[in-house]
């Protein structure tokens, strides 16, 4: 089974394919954190994780799945866990490996791939361009055949891959001020003017942090719950949603939308 979470599309594009190749099942860690996240392997059965890398981090709620998560018989079954960045992934894989080792959970092999930028929550921040949306794309298809090769061969990857050269700065520093300052809903509004409530928004967001729907204009709930994972600005159709005045003039972005 591969567990996947993803927001603008890019994990959820590489668990897919990593389904189609390996056959095991995907499961929507969203969808699964509404029921009781107790599994039974099948024999032969693989675990593997798909999540984007937020703030040099495992978001935020991938890591309280987690917490949750309980396989009955995960031992001698192996483990797995494949990240997407716009660039480098820091102490990602670092972090995560330690909340799965709470759970009895050891992982086998951990591999990334390079995707199109999603993040423009910072001033000098922004999706890619057309060309290097392509280019990484092109490198990633390229990568995940060799991916794919590995975990069919059960093979041991121990090293991290693609940290970046600060690791633990840009994860423990950074990334901790992201999460209590920048994870949040508050700076999300929507251009009313723009806006034709088509309900797009509350139906990408992964965490149902917006009211709203067809007919509706959106509002955010301000409970917590949002990962500032950008769903609801990039699959705007209108580019009415923007956060605070840094999406001004910005692109979008989700897995497809230039295809």
């Amino acid at each position: 089974m591969i567990f996947y979470f993803s927001a603008t599309g890019n994990t959820r594009w590489a668990a897919q394919q990593l389904s189609e190749k390996t056959g095991e099942r995907l499961i929507f860690i969203p969808d699964a954190m509404e029921g009781q996240c107790h599994y039974t392997l099948a024999a032969g059965e693989r675990i593997g994780f798909c999540f984007p890398v937020h703030a040099w981090r495992p978001p935020v709620l991938v890591r309280r799945f987690i917490e949750k998560l309980s396989i009955a018989n995960a031992e001698g079954h192996y483990c797995f866990a494949l990240c997407t960045a716009g660039d480098t992934t820091g102490e990602s894989m670092r972090i995560f490996r330690r909340a799965l080792v709470q759970r009895s959970l050891h992982l086998d092999a951990v591999f990334s791939l390079l995707m199109p930028e999603s993040y423009v929550g910072l001033p000098f921040m922004d999706v890619d361009t057309i060309e290097k949306e392509r280019e990484k794309k092109n490198l990633a298809k390229i990568h995940l055949t060799s991916i794919v090769a590995q975990i069919n061969e059960a093979e041991k990857v121990e090293k991290e891959p693609n940290v970046g050269r600060w690791p633990r700065i840009n994860s423990r520093v950074i990334g901790e001020f992201f999460e209590r300052k920048l994870v949040n809903d508050k700076a999300f509004r929507v251009e009313t003017n723009r806006c034709v409530r088509c309900g797009v928004c509350a139906e990408v967001c992964p965490t149902a942090d917006i009211e709203g729907g067809k007919g509706q204009e959106p509002t955010w709930k301000h409970n917590g719950s949002c990962l500032t994972c950008f769903a609801c600005y990039h699959h705007c159709p209108q580019h009415a949603i923007e956060f605070g005045r840094q999406t001004k003039k910005k692109g979008q972005y989700w897995y497809g939308r230039n295809q």
